[in-house]
């Protein structure tokens, strides 16, 4: 108790802010879970209470205060067709196998397996999420539309007419304009607030006076939004090998597209923020929220990159921001329908755009020649793969790219000074590393042929890192031998030693202490 008291004195002075940024996050949550849900193919008032289990427990045991966490398009369009072939049982029991899967991951400290993931991948995927939120928007600017083809009517997407769709541009124009320059007024209130407040305020008064009407909440959602708490559900599931077989590479996939988000939401919170989030346990957050909201009905979520950023740009820094979010979205579905309904969507596009200007790494475009063309590489790569494809497939690849251009560098900087040793035998000298990628390299560096009958191969200048290189000196003096000459391994460093001496079974290598 003294603890939490202590945590609470400490922290007094961001609570007003944590506050209002979480009232900021929750309304701009609201369109975003409804759109997920249409991708999902579920209701929206499913994802809205997915967006409330999630968010609520994930901001409890956050191991990165101030990330928010709800239902996501990533884990949306993974389960989409689990949902389309199966239903919403097997949907709740997956979910369920999401949320173990990932508290598996982050009870046994897998977390730090993300400090592998190199900082153009990063680069690249904050680039092509700001590209996939900007492209995400232009449906609002969109309306259904009737169509008869051959004589069956059919409804598609059609763009608002030139005086609307300038109008609702102007409406989003006027909500930036709001949140770059109010911080100038004052910073006692976040600015996306105040720009949402005011375009509300000025739809309600054109509505009002029938001069016009802006497209609402209640207009994208098709419906009037009206819900109730979440409840207890136990999945109607049958627990047996087939059923498994069926839902387990869902929840497989998912649970790492969603900890692979998490990963990089919070290492792009603790930039902004100064500050070191815990990977594990926020990984044990996701999956603990993951696996309550499969027992209250839900459809799954993680980390939410660009909520979390409005947050952090809003003031949000404790826990407790995630916790309002989580609290201030349960009372809109509940008491506050009204005037959800009533938030037009061009203010939260509006928030959306600066979440895109904020988010994109604008100075990746001015690196010029200061950074190595393969990371160029890697971040175009990775931001084409995040738009076209997924979050974990983009990531996955830019690891293995970035990992493979790695090797190949490494690998061609491997230097030899060969020099006459004692009684006309022939000193290499190796410097550099020996691993899978310079073997070639490596090999070639020997003249068996025309050597003479002694040659050394020194290696106190060189590391040797994997059982690729002991194959390759081990192949090198195999040539030697069939020649019959002779080939020694001098003053190999400890590990390399070691390594050395643990395969002298089953290769020809010879060490020679000295040179």
């Amino acid at each position: 108790m003294q603890r939490l008291i202590s945590a609470f004195n400490t922290n007094r002075h961001l609570f007003k802010n944590d506050f209002l940024a979480g009232i900021t996050v929750a309304l701009a949550l609201i369109p975003e879970a409804i759109a997920f849900a249409f991708v999902a193919g579920v209701t929206p008032l499913l994802s809205l209470q997915t967006a409330v289990v999630i968010g609520f427990v994930a901001a409890i045991f956050t191991g990165r205060p101030g990330m928010i966490s709800a239902s996501t398009a990533a884990i949306s369009i993974v389960l989409a067709p689990l949902i389309a072939q199966h239903g919403l049982e097997y949907l709740f029991a997956t979910v369920v196998l999401i949320g173990i899967i990932q508290i598996l991951i982050g009870v046994t400290k897998l977390g730090k397996f993300t400090s592998i993931i190199p900082h153009s991948v990063v680069l690249g995927f904050l680039n092509g999420l700001a590209i996939v939120i900007f492209l995400a928007q232009f449906a609002q600017f969109q309306v259904d539309q009737t169509v008869v083809v051959d004589g069956i009517e059919t409804v598609k997407k059609v763009w608002l007419p030139a005086v609307d769709f300038l109008i609702m541009l102007g409406f989003v124009g006027m909500t930036m304009a709001i949140i770059q320059w109010f911080p100038k007024v004052t910073k006692a209130v976040p600015s996306s607030l105040v720009g949402i407040a005011f375009v509300t305020c000025v739809s309600i008064l054109l509505a009002k006076f029938d001069l016009y009407h802006l497209q609402t909440v209640e207009d994208f959602a098709g419906v009037k939004l009206e819900g109730g708490l979440p409840g207890f559900h136990i999945p109607q599931f049958a627990i047996t090998w087939e059923s498994l077989k069926i839902i387990f590479p869902y929840a497989f996939i998912a649970s790492l597209v969603g900890l692979t988000e998490a990963a990089l939401t919070l290492r792009v919170i603790d930039d902004m923020t100064n500050t070191k989030g815990r990977m594990n346990r926020e990984f044990f957050a996701q999956g603990f929220a993951n696996f309550i909201n499969g027992f209250t009905g839900g459809m799954g979520g993680d980390a939410m990159i660009g909520q979390s950023i409005v947050n952090i740009k809003s003031g949000g820094r404790t826990r407790f921001s995630g916790l309002t979010a989580a609290s201030a979205l349960l009372c809109f579905i509940l008491f506050c329908g009204p005037l959800v309904n009533a938030i037009p969507l061009a203010s939260l596009v509006g928030l959306m755009f600066i979440v895109v200007v904020s988010t994109f790494k604008w100075e990746s475009l001015k690196y010029g020649k200061k950074i190595p063309k393969q990371d160029y590489l890697i971040i175009g790569v990775v931001s084409a793969m995040t738009v076209f494809l997924d979050l974990a497939t983009a990531v996955i690849i830019g690891v293995v790219l970035s990992t493979l251009m790695f090797a190949w560098e490494k690998g061609k900087r491997l230097e030899v000074n060969i020099v006459d040793g004692k009684k006309g035998a022939k000193i290499y000298k190796i410097n550099g590393i020996l691993f899978f990628g310079s073997v070639l390299n490596f090999k070639d560096l020997f003249d068996p042929e025309n050597d003479p009958q002694e040659i050394v191969i020194d290696l106190k200048y060189a590391k040797v890192m994997d059982f690729s290189a002991l194959e390759a000196i081990d192949s090198v003096a195999i040539k030697y031998k069939n020649l019959g000459k002779k080939c020694f391994i001098s003053r190999p460093e400890e590990n390399c030693r070691a390594l050395l001496e643990n395969a002298e079974n089953i290769t020809s290598i010879v060490i020679q202490e000295e040179v």
